[in-house]
């Protein structure tokens, strides 16, 4: 078998069983909770409404879709297909073990897991040459997107393991408030999309950032100045899409 083949069909395998894992996490569920039930448990500004959660679903089409086109006969030796194929095998695994970390309450460990397919990612974004290079529209929407909004959503959700892991560490967040705590955070967010979009002007990624943003907003609508600044951040994440246009015309 063709090295090729291989990776072709160790995508689809792992894809398929990534899925099939997140969707039984929560169907089962995997150790009696979901998915959502056990991220209740910490006290934290940063998670956003449960319906915001259902963008998995999106990705696990994207995901699909990837599967489909990077299987073609005519795409196994797509130079950028075969730089990112073992990076989606290692995302895969690093997804699906932090679904068995997490339900079976190894918190800690989540972290290690969240972090590995977080840079799978950007491994896979980086070698896909996304906002920067033109491919053909079909890889574009089975290939590109997929992944631009898969990042963005794990960006999001390393954000909230790692708040949620301190949380259960119990750290005081050096004795600052739970208020100021989540401006940091947003702060961090909208930093991540400035420099996301002056390099590479992706509407997907940020529209998941707007999303997450949105649903937390959602989640705490009365929360004083945390609210605020739940939606200021909603508003400059947008403004650096807009300004990023406006810098590349000039």
């Amino acid at each position: 078998m063709k090295k090729d083949t291989l990776r072709q069909i160790a995508v689809i395998v792992v894809i398929l069983a990534t899925i099939t894992i997140n969707v039984l996490a929560n169907a089962l569920p995997i150790n009696g909770l979901n998915t959502g039930q056990i991220s209740d448990r910490f006290q934290v500004y940063f998670v956003p409404a449960g319906y915001v959660f259902s963008i998995w679903g999106l990705i696990y089409i994207g995901l699909i879709a990837y599967a489909v086109y990077q299987a073609l006969p005519s795409q196994r030796e797509n130079p950028r297909l075969q730089a990112t194929g073992w990076w989606v095998v290692l995302g895969g695994l690093a997804n699906s073990t932090w679904i068995f970390l997490w339900h079976y309450e190894q918190f800690v460990g989540t972290l290690g897991a969240m972090l590995i397919l977080l840079a799978s990612l950007i491994a896979v974004y980086l070698r896909l040459g996304t906002g920067l290079t033109r491919v053909p529209a079909a890889e574009t929407w089975a290939v590109r997107v997929p992944f631009s909004i898969y990042l963005g959503w794990i960006s999001v959700a390393t954000i909230a393991n790692v708040s949620d892991v301190l949380d259960f560490v119990g750290w005081n967040q050096f004795s600052i408030s739970d208020g100021t705590w989540m401006i940091a955070i947003l702060a961090v967010v909208v930093a991540l999309a400035g420099v996301m979009n002056y390099i590479r002007r992706d509407i997907a990624y940020t529209a998941v950032l707007l999303w997450a943003l949105a649903g937390i907003g959602v989640k705490f609508p009365a929360q004083g100045i945390v609210t605020i600044s739940i939606w200021v951040a909603f508003g400059l994440v947008a403004l650096t899409l807009a300004g990023s246009y406006l810098i590349k015309r000039k």
